[in-house]
């Protein structure tokens, strides 16, 4: 009977083992180069544009003429006092970042930059500041500069999020004064978006790679050897003796 060299049965398993893993890396991670994943683009608009007394400003964050929210001043006077009311009034199924606050009032949070707006977020908001000069002041967004919106919004149907920069002053009379200085949206359905980030992609949207599918650099070179045949095996075996060895 034929006997096989003992080194074949002591690599065989071995080379079994490296053989699938290059089949797993062929049909996996090749697929996967393939088909990228979509990453999290913000869409940001520039703009400055001033809502005054009994002003209103119709926002459109996709830009597709259907005004997602509408900023509303509403001044009056009688005889007696002025009152100034600012709200962020959202269409349709819209949202506005916000909770229901001392008898019920709607208020819109007045977010910081950085803040994440997603779907954890409360989208309940609308007032954002009211002043009355017989009885005071009240709202998040009284006398601020630069804090945000939180934005929830769809587009075709599907949920995206987005946020509003605006500066509020409150100014004598009860006149509130609201200055837009700019607006984005995160371009990928039911993704976070960060407050103030013009620019993509957001961490938010990033998938870290997996580790478990980065192969060594070296292993080509070892298939090679297999092509080589029993002089390709022994110098396999040295490089295998070499890197145990150290």
């Amino acid at each position: 009977m034929k006997r096989f060299p003992k080194t074949a049965s002591i690599l065989s398993n071995s080379l079994q083992r490296r053989l699938n893993m290059y089949a797993l890396a062929a049909s996996g991670v090749g697929a996967l180069a393939l088909t990228p994943p979509a990453e999290a683009k913000i869409v940001y608009t520039p703009t400055h544009h001033v809502v005054g007394k009994n002003g209103r400003y119709k926002l459109d964050l996709n830009h597709d003429k259907i005004a997602d929210f509408i900023l509303v001043n509403t001044y009056s006077c009688n005889t007696d006092y002025c009152v100034d009311i600012l709200s962020a009034i959202p269409s349709g199924g819209n949202g506005v970042e916000g909770a229901r606050g001392f008898l019920s009032i709607p208020y819109a949070s007045a977010l910081k930059r950085g803040a994440l707006v997603g779907p954890k977020a409360h989208f309940s908001g609308r007032l954002m500041a009211s002043s009355d000069s017989g009885q005071g002041t009240i709202g998040r967004w009284l006398n601020v500069t630069n804090d945000y919106l939180g934005l929830k919004f769809a587009i075709n149907g599907k949920i995206h999020y987005g946020w509003a920069r605006l500066t509020v002053q409150v100014l004598g009379g009860a006149f509130i004064k609201a200055t837009l200085t700019g607006y984005a949206y995160e371009s990928i359905p039911n993704t976070p978006i960060i407050a103030g980030r013009t620019k993509g992609p957001d961490e938010a949207g990033i998938k870290e790679p997996n580790a478990a599918l980065t192969l060594p650099t070296r292993e080509p070179a070892t298939l090679a050897a297999l092509a080589m045949g029993a002089p390709g095996l022994s110098i396999w075996r040295r490089e295998e003796s070499a890197v145990a060895a150290r």
